[in-house]
């Protein structure tokens, strides 16, 4: 079965065929070069917006330089949502993978996020797709459910002026109507972080680097993330 078939949507299907796809190469490619002191997750980005903060080009933009498929909120609610998919990636698992996997989920069980059944799909599918292949991870609190001192995480904002804008012009709404949108969502949000992780959302040391999206085109922000990340490593 192909995995387009597993979806409903087809627009998400095909964007999710396609990072499949470039995943299954990544984790070869990780098989070749595997060593019994690997961590417990290749290599991530994680990137966190705030509401109206437009980080899907920066996202993709990341992505395509690291040669590393993108997962963002809409494929990973779809493969959440799918046993067929959360099947397929957990059929490519070995015993090792497993072994971690299954200590992974436990430590997560102590939380209120993944008592909910839809969240600990998610946290399934999001920690077994990290353990085999590296990956770009755009939104759904990943960098929470993923081992803290692995990876690096992003944190997009802009303007509220800025945010309303572009909410309004992809939602079809008026300012006003963003704005009060935003503010829901943001309130939802703040919420969520509070109850299921004990954090404020806009935690700055959840993040390695902030970058105001009013500041930066979206290919100085990719150039300026990929250069952070670089000299955080060379420093490690």
């Amino acid at each position: 079965m192909s995995t387009s078939s597993m979806f409903s949507n087809p627009g998400v299907a095909r964007l999710a065929e396609r990072q499949m796809r470039n995943w299954e190469m990544a984790r070869e490619q990780r098989r070749g070069a595997e060593s019994s002191s690997r961590p417990g997750v290749e290599d991530f980005v994680c990137v966190s917006r705030q509401v109206g903060a437009d980080g899907g080009d920066i996202s993709r933009g990341l992505a395509e330089r690291l040669g590393w498929p993108m997962f963002d909120r809409e494929i990973l609610d779809a493969m959440a949502g799918s046993d067929a998919v959360r099947r397929q990636v957990y059929e490519s698992m070995d015993e090792r993978d497993m072994t971690w996997w299954e200590e992974a989920l436990r430590s997560l069980m102590q939380s209120e996020f993944v008592r909910n059944d839809y969240f600990k799909k998610l946290s399934e599918t999001l920690l077994s797709l990290a353990r085999q292949g590296r990956c770009v991870f755009l939104g759904r609190g990943a960098d929470l459910l993923l081992p803290a001192e692995l990876g690096f995480r992003v944190r997009l904002v802009a303007p509220a002026a800025v945010r309303a804008e572009h909410f309004a012009e992809s939602h079809q709404l008026t300012i006003r109507e963003a704005e009060q949108a935003i503010e829901r969502v943001e309130n939802d949000r703040r919420r969520f972080f509070l109850r299921h992780f004990g954090i404020e959302m806009d935690d700055p040391v959840r993040f390695d680097i902030t970058v105001n999206l009013a500041r930066f085109s979206t290919a100085a922000a990719v150039r300026t993330i990929l250069k952070a990340r670089s000299s955080r490593q060379d420093d490690s």
